[in-house]
């Protein structure tokens, strides 16, 4: 392995990347608590230097004075206690699927920023700072110690390709232009947030332009990525395929997915292509946020 690749082996990892709307969050969020592993929501890494920058006065052009402060960034998860979830498959309680974890809450020093650093403005800020190469190199280390410590699910935008391009699963999520927009809308709307529908798309839009042209770690589907389109799938339906993809996959770290391993034969998802199929018949329709 090349030196600069993370290393991967002690724990299981599973890489997820897509553009902004495409469902990553949600789904890496419930994927994690499927399988009892930590979420490492590395956007919310740069979202949360965006803030720090804005409270400290450094402009999100000034690559050099950000990546000073990437360095130093105060940011901590607290991913809370397991929690009993219930047998999603009617089996005996001994066979229960892996515990569920309490919901996850960001850390800017000693400030909770968990529902800040989803704001439209920070959105944008996010996306500005992570363009610069330095701020890229700074926070490199820092995401993958952390992928480092336990079983996680690392969701972001270059996770695969550069983060951690040795991780045994990588997954790809996209979804339309429009249908991304709308979640986005949805989202804002539902905590209060004022949004327009036509101003969220071209928000979206020029954001996606940005981290697909950007010169350093621009976004891309990894070669050996999953690729699901979230379009027309509900996020049980999503959910239900990527596990079981998953649990196939991550068979040689038995014990971390505990004895609620499914037997997924038969199982199929595509590298570079649309995985399909509902191996766990989920009935759901439950859009994917």
């Amino acid at each position: 392995m090349n030196s600069s690749e993370a290393p991967v082996g002690a724990f299981p990892v599973i890489a997820i990347d897509g553009p902004a709307g495409a469902g990553k969050s949600t789904v890496a969020r419930q994927l994690a608590r499927r399988l009892g592993f930590f979420l490492l929501d590395t956007g919310a890494i740069y979202r949360c230097l965006a803030l720090h920058a804005q409270e400290q006065g450094v402009s999100w052009n000034a690559g050099p004075a950000l990546a000073g402060l990437a360095a130093e960034l105060p940011i901590r998860f607290s991913h809370g206690a397991p929690a009993p979830d219930k047998d999603r498959d009617g089996a005996d309680a001994e066979a229960a699927s892996a515990p569920a974890l309490a919901e996850e809450q960001v850390f800017l020093g000693e400030q909770v920023v968990t529902q800040s650093i989803r704001s439209p403005e920070i959105s944008l800020g996010a996306s500005q700072v992570s363009a610069h190469p330095e701020v890229r190199s700074a926070l490199l280390g820092l995401q993958r110690r952390l992928a480092a410590t336990g079983p996680c699910v690392v969701e972001g935008r270059d996770i695969g390709t550069v983060v951690l391009p040795a991780a045994p699963i990588k997954l790809f999520l996209t979804a339309s232009a429009v249908v991304r927009a709308q979640r986005r809308f949805d989202e804002l709307s539902a905590r209060g947030v004022a949004a327009d529908r036509g101003a969220t798309l071209r928000e979206q839009e020029e954001r996606d332009r940005r981290d697909a042209t950007r010169a350093t770690a621009p976004l891309r589907q990894a070669d050996d990525a999953i690729l699901f389109d979230t379009s027309e799938l509900g996020l049980d339906q999503v959910l239900d395929q990527i596990e079981a993809i998953c649990r196939q996959r991550l068979k040689p770290w038995a014990s971390p997915l505990g004895t609620d391993a499914k037997d997924t034969t038969g199982t199929t998802g595509t590298t570079g292509t649309t995985a399909t199929n509902d191996p766990l018949q989920s009935e759901s329709s439950a859009p994917v946020a």
